[in-house]
């Protein structure tokens, strides 16, 4: 989920991306921007096949194991949202959630999606990740601290996913057709957001806008938050909305922390940006909103801010 940063943003976000190049970052960007989307919905059996021999593929586990003894395996809570947060090992929690959704629950597809997408970009190459993180260390610089320690926290939570799992662009956007067609709403915003929408109609667009707000579900305010930002510009299906700037955006999103997406300092969302997005804070006690008011909101504009997510949640109450 990448942000649209002011100039005082960048400022932090600069020396991260830096680093970045300085290891030859593997992914090029999130999964989701790698592959071409066309492909995904046609190949529904992305991922379950590998061209690596099973001997392989079983050694490969057998010696990304250890990194997984500090983690907390998944029970599946009646929440199963939960667990994609805290230290929750992500690849027993997957293998839990396609059980679910192989029997139609909605909700644990678009949860493994969430998961395949934090996880991506390990997935593609583990060990070379963890070389391009001790690589990091070694340069010593203030900025490489707190993009390291979110790299290392994705390591060992999405330890014993490995590159013939094919987690990228198009199983994402398998698992995310699916599970809106089963009917989870924040997996039909997300590929509204990805460019895929179930139809692509005015009338579609804006009535999945509306429904979005009328759910009060957080989870679909944050999927569809890169939609309603400058892409939404010039959209007549979205006049009168929240859309068409970067404000807007921004203020979907912190419209989904208030509420109730987890947007703390050690939440997935602040992980993710850090350690597959290259926008740090320096401040490690920072939770979304602080960071944003902070970094990529000015003085003039926090008022406007404020003013957007106070529209959107309003229009939540009234629902």
């Amino acid at each position: 989920m990448a942000l649209a940063p002011t100039l005082k943003t960048w400022l932090l976000v600069v020396p991260a991306l830096a680093l970045l190049g300085v290891v030859g970052y593997r992914a090029g960007g999130r999964a989701l921007q790698a592959d071409h989307a066309s492909a995904a919905v046609s190949e529904l059996q992305v991922g379950t096949g590998s061209a690596a021999p099973l001997q392989a593929q079983q050694l490969a586990r057998q010696l990304l194991a250890s990194e997984r003894s500090t983690a907390v395996p998944s029970g599946l809570p009646l929440d199963i949202r939960a667990d994609i947060e805290g230290d929750t090992d992500l690849f027993a929690y997957a293998q839990r959630l396609r059980l679910q959704a192989a029997n139609g629950n909605a909700e644990a597809g678009w949860m493994v999606s969430r998961v395949y997408d934090y996880c991506a970009i390990y997935a593609m190459d583990p060990g070379g990740y963890q070389l391009d993180n001790n690589v990091l260390t070694g340069l010593g610089m203030n900025a490489s601290s707190p993009m390291v320690q979110a790299r290392e926290r994705v390591a060992r939570r999405c330890a014993g996913f490995v590159s013939s799992d094919g987690l990228g662009r198009s199983l994402i956007v398998t698992q995310r057709v699916l599970a809106a067609r089963a009917g989870n709403l924040a997996a039909e915003a997300a590929l509204f957001a990805d460019g895929q929408p179930l139809k692509d109609t005015p009338e579609y667009r804006r009535g999945l806008v509306e429904r979005v707000m009328d759910s009060r579900d957080p989870e679909a305010y944050m999927a569809i938050s890169t939609a309603m930002g400058q892409r939404a510009s010039g959209d007549g299906a979205l006049q009168g909305l929240v859309a068409g700037d970067q404000f807007s955006e921004l203020a979907w999103r912190l419209a989904a922390c208030e509420l109730g997406m987890a947007c703390g300092p050690d939440s997935v969302l602040m992980n993710n940006f850090c350690a597959n997005g290259g926008i740090c804070s320096q401040d490690g006690g920072q939770d979304f909103a602080t960071f944003v008011y902070d970094a990529a909101v000015s003085r003039q504009g926090a008022g406007k801010m404020k003013t957007l997510v106070e529209q959107l949640i309003k229009r939540s109450d009234r629902s």
